[in-house]
């Protein structure tokens, strides 16, 4: 199975500028996990659910607190044309701008068919 394969081709792109809440809408907006953090100075990043979520535990203002503040930029990349193993595996070790995300949920969710979940 290649990455293409489990990849979302639902690419939700802001700015470092954009506040945590700004953010928060528009990916639920597009029902998306995450939002590719586009740069000029510092490069592609990624702001996920999980980031929100911390700077809210931290009791951080989601109106003042800032996407590029809280991006993850030891973002891995991997080709559509790669094999879910050779994207995994790369996942696990520290071209052209992004055409899809794929997670480690998604790779999984490949893996293991519905179908196999005991009820």
């Amino acid at each position: 199975m290649l990455v293409s394969d489990a990849m979302s081709s639902v690419v939700l792109t802001i700015g470092p500028a954009h506040t945590l809440r700004q953010a928060a809408r528009l990916m639920s907006a597009r029902r998306v996990g995450a939002a590719v953090v586009l740069d000029s100075d510092a490069g592609l990043g990624i702001l996920t659910e999980r980031d929100i979520l911390n700077s809210l535990a931290l009791d951080q203002d989601p109106d003042v607190e800032t996407a590029g503040s809280h991006t993850t930029r030891d973002v891995v990349f991997a080709a559509p044309a790669w094999t879910l193993a050779k994207a995994a595996e790369a996942m696990t070790q520290d071209d052209r701008g992004p055409v899809g995300i794929v997670s480690v949920r998604d790779i999984i969710r490949c893996w293991i068919p519905v179908h196999s979940v005991a009820g």
